[in-house]
């Protein structure tokens, strides 16, 4: 008996040359693992930030660039609403012909507001900096969610624009807070808004089947108060208005 140690053959050619095979096999695929896990967070991150919305970079979460944030111009038909004064006995704007407001929308899309549209409707002027119309939109927002704005249609007009107050811009505002209505821009000089009879902000008329003007109110509105409104509208019941509530003054 041999006390020579044993020893391993010496590796074939073949077999090393699998074994480099397996290697930079092994090598690639974890290559390739590694890049398909930054394309996942890289893809992941631009949704994350695509559904946040912009934060007020002009850009709409979830839409194109807004083209306007004031219109360029507004054409208005119809006599002037007086001026609300929530103070007075009897609003003397109702029973009046809502004035017809010609204008265009954050994309620069032409839109009609006011007048007789053969539904009830309701306009909601609303400023980006006022923080009672930072509150009422969700509510509104809500509400529609759930369904209790029902036979009426809502459209939102944001006047008071200027990119020297806090929350510019309106379009990146009503985006992120994932406004399902209708939008019609006023000018950069309140013209819809006069015409109106704007006292403050928000601030809201409330317009019948036939064009006329069923209830004006200023400030806000508790999600209650709001629904009645809504339902006594879809009706043609007289509305259950409230007193004036926190607001802001124009500019």
């Amino acid at each position: 008996m041999s006390n020579k140690p044993n020893r391993k053959p010496p590796r074939q050619p073949a077999a090393r040359a699998n074994e480099r095979a397996r290697s930079s096999t092994h090598s690639r695929w974890v290559l390739w693992t590694v890049l398909g896990v930054i394309a996942l967070v890289a893809v992941i991150a631009v949704v994350v930030v695509a559904a946040g919305g912009s934060g007020g970079d002009g850009k709409a979460a979830n839409a194109k660039p807004a083209k306007f944030e004031t219109a360029p111009q507004v054409t208005v038909n119809g006599t002037t609403l007086p001026r609300f004064d929530s103070s007075a006995a009897r609003d003397a704007a109702v029973g009046m012909t809502a004035p017809t407001i010609d204008t265009v929308d954050f994309a620069g899309k032409p839109v009609q507001a006011g007048g007789a549209t053969g539904s009830p409707y309701a306009l909601v002027f609303v400023a980006h900096w006022c923080p009672h119309c930072q509150a009422e939109v969700p509510r509104l927002v809500d509400l529609a969610k759930s369904r209790q704005i029902v036979g009426v249609d809502l459209i939102a007009i944001p006047t008071g624009t200027t990119d020297q107050a806090p929350n510019y811009p309106p379009s990146a505002w009503l985006a992120r807070e994932r406004w399902p209505f209708s939008v019609a821009l006023d000018t950069a000089k309140t013209k819809a808004a006069q015409a109106y009879g704007l006292p403050g902000y928000p601030y809201f008329v409330f317009v019948d089947a036939q064009g006329k003007v069923a209830g004006r109110t200023s400030g806000e509105i508790e999600p209650d108060q709001l629904q009645a409104i809504f339902q006594a509208l879809a009706k043609g019941q007289v509305l259950p208005l409230p007193n004036a509530g926190a607001s802001s003054s124009t500019r």
